[in-house]
């Protein structure tokens, strides 16, 4: 069968978008792996498949490359919202439904799209980590090495950690031990984050089932919660990743994380499966 998809990015974290809103197909989950292949076939960090939704405007369900579904993707739900927008009748608010919830995403023109993440989860148990009540500065030792991690779920796991040599840290050798630790038991994301303002981290990331990405729109969100957390900075700040730059404000009257971006389409095509 042909496929019809948009490729796309938020920052360089490049998606696979397949609306199969009006059209009944396949098994996505082992199509995944083949699709995001950047060799044998498209080519991206996860494939986003559009769904009706009796919740919500649009459902994204969300698989990454070696075809493991996830809970929700910040930079995956800014480029779905472009999507349906461009799509439909030029929405200015998508309401887009995850496993994760249901988030309210605004395109707010030149360029920047807002999704109000919801609230930042913190207890343990509903991370999920197998530790009771709130992981601030938390120690984590895996072969003989103490890191200081803080954990976030932003519907989906997070472990933050500060880092100062962030150029020259060893992402890819550290990144998958700790996804992997028996204390996650979904697994976890990995942030790795400098400390240059009060207003201003800098991020990289190991994307659990994708590994090191250019972006990861709900990392920025968990790392700029864990810096405040941390006491490191404001419940604002800028968020510097290796596609681009984030804003993401925690606010506390909503006790929402919004989080403020672009979404770039790259080009249309098909393919079959």
């Amino acid at each position: 069968m042909n496929i019809s998809f948009t490729k796309m990015h938020g920052l360089g974290n490049d998606f696979i978008v397949i609306d199969g809103r009006k059209r009944k197909l396949p098994e996505m989950a082992k199509a995944a792996k083949l699709l995001c292949d950047r060799r044998l076939g498209v080519g991206a960090d996860q494939l986003l498949l559009l769904e009706p939704s009796k919740k919500a405007d649009v459902q994204m369900q969300i698989y990454n490359a070696d075809g493991s579904q996830v809970e929700m993707c910040g930079n995956g739900i800014r480029c779905v919202a472009q999507y349906v927008s461009n799509h439909g009748s030029g929405e200015q608010e998508v309401r887009v439904e995850t496993i994760a919830g249901v988030q309210t995403v605004r395109i707010l023109g030149d360029g920047q799209i807002q999704v109000n993440m919801g609230r930042a989860i913190l207890k343990g148990e509903e991370i999920p980590v197998k530790l009771k009540g709130r992981i601030i500065n938390h120690p984590l030792r895996i072969h003989g090495i103490e890191y200081r991690m803080t954990c976030v779920s932003m519907g989906n796991p997070h472990c933050v950690l500060f880092i100062d040599n962030l150029k020259e840290y060893p992402v890819h050798e550290k990144g998958p031990l700790i996804e992997n630790y028996y204390l996650f038991p979904n697994r976890t994301n990995v942030e790795f984050v400098k400390v240059i303002s009060k207003k201003k981290i800098e991020m990289r990331v190991w994307e659990r089932g994708a590994g090191e990405t250019l972006a990861c729109g709900s990392g920025a969100c968990a790392a700029a919660v864990a810096s405040h957390l941390n006491g490191k900075t404001e419940r604002k700040v800028e968020v510097k990743l290796p596609g681009g730059t984030l804003e993401i404000e925690w606010n506390r009257a909503e006790d929402s994380v919004y989080m403020t971006g672009p979404a770039t389409t790259v080009f249309e095509g098909k393919i079959e499966l």
